[in-house]
């Protein structure tokens, strides 16, 4: 079995735009997925593969990093993994260095989809196929996008808030990273959903990180004590919110997040969050690199991959883990 290698170059692209059959072509010179055109078939455990994190300082992204791991190492596959330190500058630096290494695929999770353009486009035009993982990216050709619906995972915490708080709910919402698919997409998702159900007081970025959401959402509150529920884009975000709430003196405020980490489940036992939209993060990062030795393989590969999303309240929490 060969070893993992850890590469130290790396910056992280937030997000591309979600819309996924817009990334849906190969990095090889095909009209999208499913078609692997000339490529030399090669057994996995030949194939060496890049793989670009956007950040390791998240719990989500570490879950994807160990999917991707553990996956390799189960089918004999080198991979160079890079942390990306939420930098896209970094991020494009470490995809070069991997392009420069004429590694047989890069798997991408992006900082940003505008900036992880360049570094696509260099990767196609050296004839590497390129994965994105659970963000997509404004312009290149991909194999594949392995995502979750990140529009309806908004459009659901919507709904669950107006449910239980009742129409017009004074409700605060954390955004992420600016730039970001999953950022956009999620913010689409519940601004649409409710414009016509909640009373949406203020929205304010906090860069998907839970001590910015705890400093901004202190801020927030200062302006919005009436607040009854709070909208975070992710669940690091919620957790500094809700650690906000309870620092205001704030009760029978409803906090949702999405991504179903294990610290936002234990929370949700414990009644400081109310609920989260669960995602699939090692799940992806498997899918993602199986999709790299298929098309290797010669197997057709889908343009994109689907990954399930579940609400998590506590009635069912623990039944969707990680």
């Amino acid at each position: 079995m060969k070893m993992f290698k850890k590469v130290l170059t790396g910056t992280i692209l937030a997000g591309a735009i979600l819309t996924l059959a817009a990334c849906g072509q190969t990095g090889l010179g095909n009209e999208g997925g499913g078609n692997n055109g000339g490529t030399t078939k090669k057994a996995a455990d030949e194939l060496n593969i890049g793989v670009s994190i956007s950040t390791t300082n998240n719990p989500y992204f570490v879950a994807m990093d160990k999917g991707i791991k553990d996956a390799a190492e189960k089918a004999g596959t080198e991979i160079n993994v890079s942390d990306a330190q939420n930098d896209a500058a970094k991020q494009t630096n470490d995809v070069q260095n991997f392009i420069s290494q004429n590694v047989d695929a890069i798997l991408i999770n992006p900082v940003d989809s505008d900036a992880i353009v360049p570094a696509i486009e260099a990767a196609n035009n050296a004839n590497i196929p390129v994965i994105l993982m659970d963000r997509g990216a404004s312009g290149g050709e991909v194999l594949t996008t392995v995502a979750s619906d990140n529009v309806e995972a908004g459009k659901m915490a919507a709904e669950f808030i107006a449910k239980e708080a009742g129409k017009n709910a004074k409700t605060l919402q954390l955004s992420g990273t600016p730039g970001a698919s999953s950022t956009i997409d999620r913010g689409k998702g519940f601004d649409n959903a409710a414009k016509d159900t909640l009373d949406v007081l203020s929205s304010q970025s906090a860069n998907f990180d839970r001590a910015t959401a705890l400093n901004t959402t202190q801020n927030m509150l200062q302006a919005n004590k009436d607040v009854q529920a709070i909208f975070a884009q992710n669940d690091e975000m919620a957790l500094g919110a809700a650690q906000a709430v309870k620092a205001a003196g704030l009760s029978d405020v409803i906090i949702v997040g999405i991504d179903g980490q294990p610290d936002a489940q234990e929370a949700i036992k414990e009644g400081r969050l109310t609920a989260t939209v669960a995602q699939q993060p090692a799940k992806m990062g498997e899918i993602a690199l199986q999709a790299a030795i298929d098309h290797f393989e010669g197997k057709d590969v889908e343009k994109t991959t689907v990954s399930p999303i579940f609400l998590v309240t506590k009635e069912n929490v623990g039944e969707h883990n990680w």
